[in-house]
């Protein structure tokens, strides 16, 4: 049985996440907001700007893939939608990129690494 491949970043199959959380949300206008006669009013410019969070244990190799991937400013990401349940790609880019020890060994440590994937 193969894994899912949660996740693609310029053309690189991401390792196997040890979590993974897509949130979906809505761009509204200015003109959003409470109206005098105290109702909501939405004006949604765009729908469904996709933000995964996401977390791996990683080999020190992979650290540095990874942190390479973060100096960048745009990415392709293929990514699974938990929505639709289909592959997906979008422009996006990483933001909050966070490492620590998960464990020491003789290579380096095993590294856990975690960040969000913000789409443009």
């Amino acid at each position: 049985m193969a894994f899912t491949k949660y996740l693609n970043i310029d053309g690189t199959d991401m390792p196997l996440p040890l979590s993974y959380d897509l949130s979906l949300s809505d761009v509204q206008a200015d003109s959003s907001g409470e109206t005098e006669a105290g109702t909501t009013q939405r004006d949604i410019i765009r729908s469904g700007v996709a933000k995964i969070s996401v977390s791996f244990q990683v080999s020190p190799a992979w650290l540095k893939k990874l942190s390479l991937l973060r100096a960048k400013p745009k990415l392709s990401v293929s990514f699974f939608n938990t929505e639709t349940m289909i592959r997906e790609t979008r422009d996006m880019y990483i933001d909050g990129f966070k490492t620590s020890l998960a464990h020491d060994t003789s290579k380096k440590g095993l590294w856990k690494v975690s960040f969000d994937l913000k789409e443009y």
